[in-house]
């Protein structure tokens, strides 16, 4: 028998609406820019391509920043990593409106992508502590859809504003949500020493990691913008981010000390079942969010805010899915949930893959739900697997591992659908306008593939429920 769960209560809830906060700014931010590229190209004077780099840039500093986040909880202890980490995206933010040239907004979005990848993974390590393994399977499942519902709203909210402000109102919108979210963190958030204070940190691994894996996803990035980045360039850049992953993966298995990124984590069940679903979910849900906007302008004519209400029933979707899973994430097992969740995401991904037959704006809505709702059982099962049964020490370096291998997925799949786009579009040309619909599904149909994979990886998870897993753990 197992006894009732145990409850989340009034300070948990606070310390969790708190850290959402940031999680919501940094996610929505990716996504914010992309109905103002053509605002940003009259206003800055400059190409469609340049103001493209804008999110790039931005996508290769999250990227960066995310190894570093686990040392960084450490060494200065999370709450103040999670404070100093908003002002630093603030400061980016402020900066960016002020921008006087694509230049100088690539080079804000940089330090607000800095600040922005260390959010997530910082956040989520202060609710584990927080919430304890009891709680954290129901905690996650609730606030784990935020990152679902980003790049969903994030085209509406950025057309919103648009159509009434100036586009630097863009990132000044932010600084209302960064600084309540400060100051309620002061308040609310517990305050943690660091866990070793003095710890030294991986120099070489830092190098190696974040470096290469920017490099590696601009080297795909540099594909689909074309001839703004000469193919040798981008071959060049892969090769490169490739070998500097390859020296770390070395230098992480002989390191002594504490490795900033542990690839000796994958090898613990569940982290690497678990690493690899949230790898592909990352893939399928950015890289569709990528797809779906650009389809819908230029296969259907849509302006930037019909296609993003046309877009918002996969946020309702996502936000009914985590209501059912935090009322059943104890008792479920894992690997029931997450393989239900995939198969849904690849049921509402079909539709897509047939786009040449235009299925109506009502059936596309209805797999978005469904492509909603199966995301929502994927990322907090897995994340609340996880650090459920890590120890407490180990969180932030997971926290910092799972959310590093979600946004290489998002952003990775995005470069890697694009180049496949950009390819089949120059393929399907002799089609003329059908030919731009037909390149759209055949795109689609690699977003099919990953589901495929990741039901191939999640296979592995545990049979038992998080409640199952716990009473063992203590008749032990």
């Amino acid at each position: 028998m197992t006894g009732p769960p145990e409850r989340i209560d009034a300070p948990l809830v606070r310390t969790a609406f708190v850290l959402v906060l940031g999680t919501f700014m940094a996610t929505m931010d990716a996504t914010v820019v992309t109905v103002g590229i053509d605002t940003l190209t009259a206003d800055l004077g400059a190409s469609i391509t340049d103001v493209q780099w804008v999110t790039t840039a931005y996508l290769l500093a999250v990227v960066a920043a995310v190894p570093a986040s686990g040392w960084l909880v450490d060494r200065f202890g999370g709450r103040r990593t999670w404070i100093g980490a908003v002002l630093v995206f603030l400061a980016g933010s402020v900066l960016c409106g002020l921008a006087w040239s694509p230049a100088s907004l690539i080079v804000f979005r940089v330090l607000q992508g800095l600040g922005g990848g260390l959010l997530p993974p910082t956040g989520q390590t202060l609710l584990a502590r927080a919430a304890g393994p009891g709680r954290i399977g129901r905690i996650i499942s609730i606030v784990g859809v935020v990152p679902l519902l980003s790049p969903v709203f994030g085209p509406v909210i950025g057309g919103a504003i648009l159509g009434v402000a100036h586009w630097s109102w863009l990132f000044y919108v932010n600084l209302p949500i960064g600084l309540v979210g400060v100051l309620l963190a002061l308040r609310h958030v517990p305050r943690d020493a660091p866990a070793t204070a003095g710890a030294l940190l991986d120099v070489r691994g830092t190098v190696l990691l974040s470096p290469g894996i920017a490099v590696l996803v601009f080297g795909l990035t540099g594909f689909a913008h074309g001839q703004a980045v000469p193919p040798v360039v981008s071959w060049g850049a892969l090769a490169v981010g490739a070998g500097m992953l390859a020296g770390f993966a070395v230098h992480a298995l002989r390191h002594r000390g504490v490795p900033l990124l542990d690839p000796r984590l994958l090898s613990r069940p569940p982290f690497g079942a678990a690493a690899l679903a949230l790898l592909v979910l990352g893939a399928s849900v950015y890289g569709a969010m990528f797809l779906l906007p650009l389809y819908l302008q230029s296969g259907r004519g849509m302006t930037p805010w019909e296609a993003g209400l046309l877009l918002v029933p996969q946020g309702v979707g996502a936000a009914a899915g985590s209501v059912v899973v935090s009322r059943i994430v104890d008792r479920v097992a894992p690997r029931t949930l997450v393989c239900a969740g995939v198969a849904l995401v690849a049921l509402g991904t079909v539709v897509f893959t047939q786009l040449a037959s235009e299925p109506p704006a009502a059936l596309i809505a209805a797999s978005l739900v469904v492509r909603g709702l199966g995301s929502s059982m994927i990322s907090a099962p897995v994340m609340a697997l996880v650090y459920s049964a890590l120890e407490r020490a180990v969180i932030p370096r997971a926290a910092s591992a799972l959310n590093l291998l979600s946004t290489i997925g998002g952003s990775v799949g995005t470069a890697l659908l694009a180049v496949i786009l950009q390819t089949r579009l120059a393929a399907r040309e002799p089609l003329g306008t059908a030919g731009v619909t037909w390149a759209f599904a055949d795109a689609f149909w690699w977003v099919l593939g990953f589901c495929v994979v990741a039901l191939l990886g999640v296979s592995r998870l545990p049979r038992r429920s998080l409640r199952e897993r716990g009473t063992a753990g203590r008749r032990r």
